[in-house]
Protein backbone atom coordinates (compact mmCIF):
# COMPACT_ATOMS: atom_id res chain seq x y z
CA UNK A 1 0.00 0.00 0.00
CA UNK A 2 1.38 3.38 -0.52
CA UNK A 3 2.37 5.71 2.21
CA UNK A 4 1.23 9.20 0.93
CA UNK A 5 2.58 10.67 3.92
CA UNK A 6 5.95 9.62 3.58
CA UNK A 7 5.26 10.98 -0.60
CA UNK A 8 4.13 14.18 0.88
CA UNK A 9 6.88 14.71 2.93
CA UNK A 10 9.15 14.15 0.40
CA UNK A 11 7.85 16.50 -2.01
CA UNK A 12 6.64 18.91 0.49
CA UNK A 13 9.56 18.58 3.05
CA UNK A 14 9.33 22.13 4.42
CA UNK A 15 5.64 21.70 5.24
CA UNK A 16 5.14 18.53 6.23
CA UNK A 17 5.57 19.44 9.69
CA UNK A 18 2.48 21.88 9.72
CA UNK A 19 0.41 19.12 7.13
CA UNK A 20 0.81 16.77 9.75
CA UNK A 21 -0.87 19.23 12.15
CA UNK A 22 -3.28 19.89 9.82
CA UNK A 23 -4.11 16.16 8.93
CA UNK A 24 -4.47 15.63 12.80
CA UNK A 25 -7.55 18.52 13.00
CA UNK A 26 -9.23 17.03 10.07
CA UNK A 27 -9.20 13.50 11.63
CA UNK A 28 -10.59 14.23 14.69
CA UNK A 29 -12.69 17.89 15.36
CA UNK A 30 -13.03 17.79 11.35
CA UNK A 31 -14.96 14.65 11.72
CA UNK A 32 -16.45 15.68 15.35
CA UNK A 33 -17.57 18.75 13.55
CA UNK A 34 -19.01 17.18 10.89
CA UNK A 35 -16.86 18.63 8.03
CA UNK A 36 -15.50 15.77 6.62
CA UNK A 37 -17.10 11.70 6.84
CA UNK A 38 -15.09 9.17 9.08
CA UNK A 39 -14.44 7.37 5.79
CA UNK A 40 -12.38 10.29 4.47
CA UNK A 41 -9.54 9.57 7.13
CA UNK A 42 -7.45 6.75 5.62
CA UNK A 43 -7.94 8.85 2.15
CA UNK A 44 -6.69 12.10 3.80
CA UNK A 45 -3.23 12.09 2.21
CA UNK A 46 -4.05 11.20 -1.34
CA UNK A 47 -7.73 12.12 -1.92
CA UNK A 48 -7.88 15.52 0.15
CA UNK A 49 -4.32 17.50 0.97
CA UNK A 50 -2.27 16.26 -1.95
CA UNK A 51 -4.92 16.22 -4.38
CA UNK A 52 -5.05 20.00 -3.37
CA UNK A 53 -1.77 20.77 -3.15
CA UNK A 54 -0.49 19.59 -6.33
CA UNK A 55 -2.58 22.32 -8.34
CA UNK A 56 -0.51 25.07 -6.29
CA UNK A 57 2.98 23.93 -6.97
CA UNK A 58 5.15 26.64 -8.97
CA UNK A 59 5.92 24.00 -11.54
CA UNK A 60 2.52 23.97 -12.73
CA UNK A 61 2.10 27.48 -13.30
CA UNK A 62 -1.52 28.32 -12.30
CA UNK A 63 -0.75 30.63 -8.81
CA UNK A 64 1.96 32.81 -10.00
CA UNK A 65 4.17 33.75 -6.90
CA UNK A 66 3.11 36.22 -4.25
CA UNK A 67 -0.53 36.15 -5.47
CA UNK A 68 -3.51 36.69 -3.43
CA UNK A 69 -6.06 33.82 -3.48
CA UNK A 70 -9.58 33.35 -2.73
CA UNK A 71 -11.36 30.18 -1.85
CA UNK A 72 -15.23 30.48 -1.78
CA UNK A 73 -16.93 27.70 0.06
CA UNK A 74 -13.99 26.47 1.28
CA UNK A 75 -15.17 23.81 3.90
CA UNK A 76 -12.54 22.44 6.08
CA UNK A 77 -9.84 24.29 4.25
CA UNK A 78 -9.48 22.60 0.78
CA UNK A 79 -7.63 24.03 -0.59
CA UNK A 80 -6.95 27.47 0.91
CA UNK A 81 -5.56 26.20 4.01
CA UNK A 82 -3.33 23.55 1.65
CA UNK A 83 -1.83 25.98 -0.61
CA UNK A 84 -1.00 28.53 2.35
CA UNK A 85 0.76 25.59 4.01
CA UNK A 86 2.99 24.61 0.63
CA UNK A 87 3.16 28.30 -0.77
CA UNK A 88 4.20 30.69 2.16
CA UNK A 89 4.25 33.10 -0.73
CA UNK A 90 0.63 33.12 -0.69
CA UNK A 91 -1.94 35.38 0.74
CA UNK A 92 -5.18 33.72 1.71
CA UNK A 93 -8.82 34.47 2.20
CA UNK A 94 -11.25 31.62 3.09
CA UNK A 95 -14.59 32.44 2.54
CA UNK A 96 -17.55 30.16 4.12
CA UNK A 97 -20.94 31.27 5.33
CA UNK A 98 -21.13 28.07 7.86
CA UNK A 99 -20.52 29.07 11.42
CA UNK A 100 -19.14 25.87 12.38
CA UNK A 101 -16.89 25.67 9.37
CA UNK A 102 -15.53 28.95 10.10
CA UNK A 103 -14.44 28.18 13.48
CA UNK A 104 -12.88 25.26 12.83
CA UNK A 105 -11.17 27.21 9.83
CA UNK A 106 -10.26 29.80 12.95
CA UNK A 107 -8.84 27.44 14.89
CA UNK A 108 -7.02 25.82 12.22
CA UNK A 109 -5.49 28.80 11.31
CA UNK A 110 -4.48 29.74 14.79
CA UNK A 111 -2.66 26.28 15.21
CA UNK A 112 -0.76 26.66 12.01
CA UNK A 113 0.19 29.74 12.89
CA UNK A 114 -0.58 31.14 9.58
CA UNK A 115 -2.87 34.38 11.04
CA UNK A 116 -0.34 36.65 8.97
CA UNK A 117 -1.07 35.31 5.29
CA UNK A 118 -4.75 33.81 5.83
CA UNK A 119 -7.79 35.89 6.78
CA UNK A 120 -11.41 33.72 7.33
CA UNK A 121 -14.31 35.29 6.51
CA UNK A 122 -18.20 34.30 7.02
CA UNK A 123 -20.59 35.27 4.73
CA UNK A 124 -22.33 34.03 1.36
CA UNK A 125 -20.43 34.23 -1.56
CA UNK A 126 -23.28 36.62 -3.25
CA UNK A 127 -23.11 38.79 -0.37
CA UNK A 128 -19.34 39.13 -0.40
CA UNK A 129 -19.30 40.54 -3.59
CA UNK A 130 -17.51 43.78 -3.80
CA UNK A 131 -15.80 43.10 -0.40
CA UNK A 132 -13.31 40.42 -1.77
CA UNK A 133 -11.14 40.29 -4.61
CA UNK A 134 -7.81 38.31 -5.89
CA UNK A 135 -5.33 37.57 -8.19
CA UNK A 136 -6.49 33.54 -7.87
CA UNK A 137 -10.24 32.65 -6.96
CA UNK A 138 -10.56 28.73 -6.20
CA UNK A 139 -13.08 26.50 -5.50
CA UNK A 140 -13.48 22.96 -4.37
CA UNK A 141 -17.43 22.70 -4.55
CA UNK A 142 -19.62 20.28 -6.63
CA UNK A 143 -21.45 22.36 -9.45
CA UNK A 144 -21.91 22.64 -12.33
CA UNK A 145 -19.06 24.94 -14.47
CA UNK A 146 -21.61 27.52 -16.13
CA UNK A 147 -23.01 28.04 -12.09
CA UNK A 148 -19.63 27.97 -10.53
CA UNK A 149 -18.29 30.70 -12.80
CA UNK A 150 -20.99 33.15 -11.72
CA UNK A 151 -19.86 33.42 -8.46
CA UNK A 152 -16.37 33.33 -9.03
CA UNK A 153 -16.49 35.46 -11.20
CA UNK A 154 -16.80 38.80 -9.39
CA UNK A 155 -13.98 37.75 -6.90
CA UNK A 156 -11.31 37.64 -9.79
CA UNK A 157 -9.30 40.88 -9.65
CA UNK A 158 -8.77 41.95 -13.58
CA UNK A 159 -6.14 40.38 -15.72
CA UNK A 160 -6.35 37.13 -12.74
CA UNK A 161 -7.76 33.79 -13.52
CA UNK A 162 -10.28 31.20 -12.08
CA UNK A 163 -8.90 27.81 -10.66
CA UNK A 164 -12.35 25.09 -10.57
CA UNK A 165 -11.63 21.71 -9.07
CA UNK A 166 -13.40 19.35 -11.76
CA UNK A 167 -13.37 16.09 -12.75
CA UNK A 168 -13.68 13.68 -15.63
CA UNK A 169 -16.72 16.05 -17.48
CA UNK A 170 -14.31 18.71 -17.28
CA UNK A 171 -14.10 19.41 -21.26
CA UNK A 172 -18.27 18.43 -21.34
CA UNK A 173 -19.03 21.91 -18.53
CA UNK A 174 -16.77 24.12 -20.38
CA UNK A 175 -18.84 23.39 -23.92
CA UNK A 176 -21.75 24.05 -21.90
CA UNK A 177 -20.49 27.49 -20.20
CA UNK A 178 -19.48 29.59 -23.14
CA UNK A 179 -21.80 32.35 -22.16
CA UNK A 180 -20.86 32.56 -18.73
CA UNK A 181 -17.05 32.41 -20.25
CA UNK A 182 -17.90 35.28 -22.76
CA UNK A 183 -18.99 37.73 -19.70
CA UNK A 184 -16.21 37.30 -17.98
CA UNK A 185 -13.95 37.95 -21.31
CA UNK A 186 -11.51 35.38 -20.61
CA UNK A 187 -8.33 35.31 -22.36
CA UNK A 188 -7.89 31.65 -22.01
CA UNK A 189 -9.98 28.40 -20.85
CA UNK A 190 -8.61 25.00 -20.35
CA UNK A 191 -8.65 21.42 -18.25
CA UNK A 192 -5.50 20.81 -16.50
CA UNK A 193 -4.28 17.79 -14.84
CA UNK A 194 -1.75 17.97 -11.86
CA UNK A 195 -0.30 15.48 -10.24
CA UNK A 196 0.34 12.35 -12.59
CA UNK A 197 1.64 10.14 -10.16
CA UNK A 198 -0.82 10.48 -7.95
CA UNK A 199 -3.56 7.38 -8.55
CA UNK A 200 -5.86 9.91 -9.95
CA UNK A 201 -4.34 13.18 -10.87
CA UNK A 202 -6.33 16.19 -10.02
CA UNK A 203 -8.68 17.87 -12.41
CA UNK A 204 -9.25 21.54 -12.76
CA UNK A 205 -10.52 23.83 -15.23
CA UNK A 206 -8.13 27.45 -15.59
CA UNK A 207 -9.90 30.34 -16.86
CA UNK A 208 -7.14 33.07 -17.41
CA UNK A 209 -6.82 36.77 -18.13
CA UNK A 210 -10.53 37.39 -16.83
CA UNK A 211 -11.43 40.97 -18.15
CA UNK A 212 -14.92 41.05 -16.48
CA UNK A 213 -16.36 40.19 -13.37
CA UNK A 214 -19.31 38.40 -15.46
CA UNK A 215 -21.51 36.94 -12.36
CA UNK A 216 -24.62 36.91 -10.82
CA UNK A 217 -25.53 37.80 -7.30
CA UNK A 218 -27.24 34.87 -7.36
CA UNK A 219 -25.82 31.40 -6.55
CA UNK A 220 -25.13 28.23 -4.65
CA UNK A 221 -23.06 25.94 -4.05
CA UNK A 222 -21.81 22.87 -2.02
CA UNK A 223 -19.00 20.87 -0.88
CA UNK A 224 -17.41 17.94 -2.36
Amino acid sequence: MTNWQEIAAQRYPTAIADLNSYADLLATLGIERGLIGPREVDRLWERHLLNCAVVADVSEGMVPPESTVVDIGTGAGLPGIVWAITRPDLTVTLVDSMLRRVEFLELAVERLQLGSRVNVVRGRAEDLVGTVSADVVTARAVAPLPRLLTWLGPFVSQGGSIVAFKGQTAVEEISQAGHELAKLGAGSTQVRKCGDWLVQPTVVVQVQDVQSKGGSRRAGYRRR
